[in-house]
C-alpha cells in the first residue's frame, strides 16, 4: 500500500513586506504556490491514501484567501484522486484555545472522503483497504490525561498520525523549533505495533525510526528558516522540502523522498569574524560575500551574521550599498552580534550571556502560577510572544 505523508503547511503564513503583483504577501503566495506544486506531484504518484500531520495553517484564523485556496487545492486532489481518502490531523497552529471555538479544518469535510481529526483521538476503519488511521491531533496529546496509543485490531496496515514532538530527535539548535509543551518519549509511540507512524510539527524530513518520520515543512514558515538550512540528517539533503512518498509491504516500510521546487533560495552566508576590523574592511567583506552568491541575490531570503562589531564600526558602514542589496534581495538580514563583555576576574566576572528566551523561561519557571494555571503552556506561550515580537521586528 502507498501513502502520501505530508505536514506542516501553514497556509496563510505571512513574513516581511513585498507583495506580489496580485497585492498578496509574496511569502504568503511562494507558501500558496509550493502546496499546489504538492498536490500535482501526489496526483502523479497515485498514492491509496493521504495524510496531513497537522498544521494546515499557519493561524487558528486564517485568512479568507488562504482558507479558499485550501479549499479549492483539496477539491483538486479529491478530483485527482477520486477512491483516496485524506486524513488530516489538527497541529498546534490549527488548534485553538477554547474548545468551544471549532477548528476551520472541520470546513474541508464538506468534501467527500475527506476525515478531520480535530480535538480527540479518532481511529478510522477503511475496510476496503484494510486500514485503520490513528489520528492524534495536538489537544490530545497536550492533555493532561494523555489517551493511550493503541492500533486497531483486526487489519492488516495501522497507520498512526501525529502532531507533536519525539523527545530526543530535535538537535541542538531548536531557534526554529516552536516549544508547545506537547513531547512525547519515543518508547510511549510503541512503534513496533505500527505499520507506519506519520509525524508532523518538526518542519525537517526526519527518521525516528524506519517506520516513524517526521515528513517536514513544504517551505520556510519559521521564524529561524537560515537555521533550517542547515538541518537535516541521512540522504535527504539539508534544508530540502517535500513530503514522503510511503510504501507498505509485507516486509518493511519504503520511505521516497519527493522535493517540492521552492520559489526563492534561503541563504546563511558564511559569517564574518569582524573583531580588528575597521568599517572599509567589514563593507569589502560583506560584498565579496554577496558577489559569491551564485545567480545572484535578487528576490532571494539573506542572512550575513557579522561577529564582533562594534557600534562604531557599524555606524561607519557604506549603509546605501547596504539599502541596495535589500532592495534586490526580498529580504536582507544583516545580523551585527557585538563582541561580549565578559570579565574573568572579580565579582564582575561573567559567563555566557541568557538569551532572552532563557531569561523569561527561567523566571516563568520561578514565579508562583496562578492555580489551575499550566506552568508548561504559560512557558509555551511566553516563547510564542517572544515569537511574534521577533516576527514583527523582522518584518517591519
Amino acid at each position: 500500500m502507498k501513502l502520501a505523508h505530508l505536514a506542516d503547511l501553514h497556509l496563510g503564513f505571512r513574513q516581511y513586506t513585498r507583495q506580489n503583483s496580485s497585492g498578496i504577501n509574496q511569502r504568503e503566495a511562494d507558501v500558496a504556490s509550493v502546496f499546489r506544486s504538492a498536490i500535482d506531484q501526489i496526483i502523479d504518484a497515485a498514492p491509496q491514501m493521504v495524510v496531513v500531520a497537522g498544521d494546515v495553517f499557519h493561524s487558528v484564523r486564517p485568512a479568507n484567501p488562504a482558507i479558499l485556496d485550501s479549499f479549492n487545492q483539496l477539491r483538486r486532489l479529491r478530483a485527482g484522486l477520486p477512491d483516496v481518502p485524506i486524513v488530516i490531523v489538527a497541529g498546534n497552529h490549527d488548534t485553538p484555545r477554547s474548545v468551544e471555538t471549532g477548528t476551520i479544518l472541520t470546513l474541508f469535510e464538506a468534501i467527500p472522503n475527506v476525515h478531520v481529526v480535530s480535538q480527540d483521538v479518532k481511529t478510522l476503519r477503511f475496510e476496503g483497504m484494510d486500514v485503520a488511521v490513528t489520528g492524534y491531533p495536538r489537544a490530545s496529546l497536550a492533555s493532561p490525561e494523555r489517551p493511550a496509543i493503541r492500533p486497531e485490531r483486526g487489519v492488516k496496515w495501522n497507520v498512526l498520525v501525529l502532531h507533536g514532538e519525539v523527545a530526543g530527535v530535535v538537535p541542538g539548535d531548536r531557534s526554529f523549533m516552536e516549544h508547545t509543551g506537547a513531547v512525547i518519549e519515543p518508547g510511549d509511540l510503541h512503534a513496533d505495533r505500527w505499520s507506519y507512524i506519520a509525524l508532523g510539527h518538526y518542519h525537517v524530513a526526519t527518521e525516528v525510526k524506519p517506520n516513524a518520520w517526521y515528513s517536514g515543512s513544504l517551505e520556510y514558515v519559521s521564524t529561524n528558516p537560515w537555521a533550517e538550512t542547515h538541518a537535516g540528517t541521512g540522504p535527504i539533503p539539508p534544508g530540502a522540502k517535500g513530503w514522503l512518498l510511503v510504501t507498505l509491504t509485507d516486509t518493511g516500510v519504503a520511505i521516497d523522498f519527493r522535493p517540492v521546487k521552492l520559489a526563492r533560495r534561503h541563504i546563511d552566508l558564511d559569517p564574518v569574524f569582524a573583531s580588528g576590523m575597521i568599517a572599509p574592511e567589514l563593507d569589502a567583506a560583506l560584498a565579496e560575500r554577496i558577489a559569491r552568491v551564485a545567480g545572484g541575490i535578487e528576490d532571494q531570503v539573506i542572512r550575513q551574521v557579522v561577529y564582533d562589531v562594534s557600534r562604531s564600526v557599524g555606524r561607519e558602514l557604506n549603509h546605501d550599498v547596504i539599502r541596495s542589496w535589500k532592495t534586490r534581495a526580498l529580504h536582507y538580514r544583516l545580523d551585527m552580534r557585538r563582541p561580549e563583555a565578559s570579565p574573568t576576574v572579580g565579582v564582575a566576572a561573567t559567563g555566557r550571556h541568557q538569551t532572552l528566551e532563557e531569561i523569561v523561561d527561567e523566571y516563568l519557571q520561578k514565579i508562583t502560577a496562578t492555580p489551575g494555571v499550566d506552568r508548561d503552556a504559560l512557558i509555551a506561550l511566553g516563547r510564542e510572544y517572544l515569537g511574534r515580537t521577533e516576527r514583527g521586528i523582522v518584518e517591519g
